[in-house]
């Protein structure tokens, strides 16, 4: 496989034509290898448009959603963004080429030593892998200036818009298949907050989060 002509592939081929067309992104995208997050079983499969296997039941999104989610949070350099499901750390590594400071949570141990690592060998010095449940946030850390959900909700936990700063925004993939979509929520008040959905996706379950309770922003 010509890993390069691959990686081509995947972003004229996929990435770009799913209305990602923000340049910094495309450009992130060709450097940030891929391949180096994806479990060796699966290395050939690295730039296919499918999800992939991870350990403990979990899978990395495929590359497209990823890419859409990094346009939409819309990261700056100044910020410090908290992930909620690190995977194998590729999403944290994007963030952190875009960010100030990220922390990622992982409830799977296995997956957190598997994404420090591959963070460690990317080079990628400004990401945090914690190992706990991702659902109450990091209280110790807030508030952020944004917050992704790298996997889908029954709904928006509100104490993770609580970590918010006033004007921080929060995007998660939100619903029951088959119907989820992208959700970006910014906190425009202390205790105000403005919710729009974006686009229609599907993704695997964060492990750790309930199912829908009846309140909803």
């Amino acid at each position: 496989m010509n890993i390069e002509q691959a990686r081509f592939n995947m972003i004229e081929q996929q990435i770009r034509p799913w209305n990602v067309l923000d340049a910094g992104v495309l450009a992130l995208l060709a450097v940030v290898k891929r391949e180096d997050f994806v479990p060796t079983a699966y290395k050939s499969a690295a730039f296919m448009d499918t999800e992939l296997p991870l350990p403990g039941g979990q899978q990395m999104l495929a590359p497209r959603l990823e890419a859409r989610l990094l346009q939409t949070l819309n990261v700056s350099r100044h910020e410090k963004v908290l992930e909620i499901g690190t995977g194998s750390g590729f999403m944290a590594a994007l963030l952190g080429h875009k960010a100030q400071r990220v922390f990622s949570l992982e409830t799977n141990p296995e997956l957190a030593a598997l994404a420090r690592e591959n963070l460690r060998r990317s080079g990628v010095r400004n990401v945090v892998v914690q190992e706990q449940d991702g659902v109450h946030g990091l209280a110790g850390e807030a508030p952020f200036d944004a917050i992704l959900l790298s996997g889908s909700v029954a709904e928006v936990p509100p104490q993770l818009l609580n970590q918010l700063k006033v004007g921080g925004r929060l995007l998660a993939i939100v619903g029951d298949e088959p119907v989820m979509r992208a959700r970006l929520v910014t906190r425009v008040g202390d205790n105000e907050f403005r919710g729009v959905d974006l686009f229609d996706t599907i993704a695997p379950r964060l492990q750790g989060f309930g199912e829908r309770s009846g309140f909803a922003f």
